[in-house]
């Protein structure tokens, strides 16, 4: 049996190359971690994905903090496209998810860690002003990296007979 299962609706199933390039171009997604008292515990955040793993930007203490502490398996999920289709009682997305192990990075790595993410969402800010704003957080924040053990992505069915219809139209 493979260790997180197969997705049911094969046929919405996204390559892992269509999963990645969701998660380079997304703006957000949610971190789920193993919360207290056994509740699950999600979080929206700004992220990157660099290198094969993705990097959220955190304080160095709380809830999310303690949770991977206490366990490192987290997953991350984004959405990319979410249109509502009122008439069909349906929506038109594309989403991959993320299942993985994190760490917590502090102190000098954290700091060259972050620097892509500065640059993902301030890209004009790159270079002394990034470099300023780094500096004026010495020591008050951590990164969370994750290093992912199986990204998946799904399209939704109406999206998908879209795709296929531009598709044939391009064929022929």
């Amino acid at each position: 049996m493979e260790k997180f299962g197969k997705m049911r609706r094969s046929a919405q199933e996204l390559s892992q190359k269509e999963a990645e390039e969701i998660l380079k171009t997304a703006t957000h997604g949610v971190l789920a971690v193993a919360g207290e008292g056994g509740y699950p515990y999600a979080v929206p955040m700004s992220f990157v994905f660099a290198d094969g793993k993705i990097y959220l930007h955190s304080a160095t203490e709380g809830r999310k903090i303690e949770a991977i502490k206490r366990s490192e398996k987290v997953s991350f999920c984004v959405v990319a496209e979410d249109r509502v289709i009122p008439e069909k009682y349906t929506t038109a997305y594309k989403s991959a998810i993320v299942f993985g192990r994190a760490r917590i990075v502090l102190g000098d790595e954290a700091e060259r860690l972050i620097r892509p993410l500065g640059e993902k969402y301030n890209p004009k800010a790159a270079g002394k002003s990034l470099d300023e704003e780094i500096a004026g957080a010495k020591g008050r924040f951590a990164i969370i990296e994750i290093t992912p053990e199986k990204i998946s992505g799904k399209i939704g069915k109406e999206l998908l007979k879209r795709e296929e219809s531009r598709c044939r139209e391009n064929y022929i």
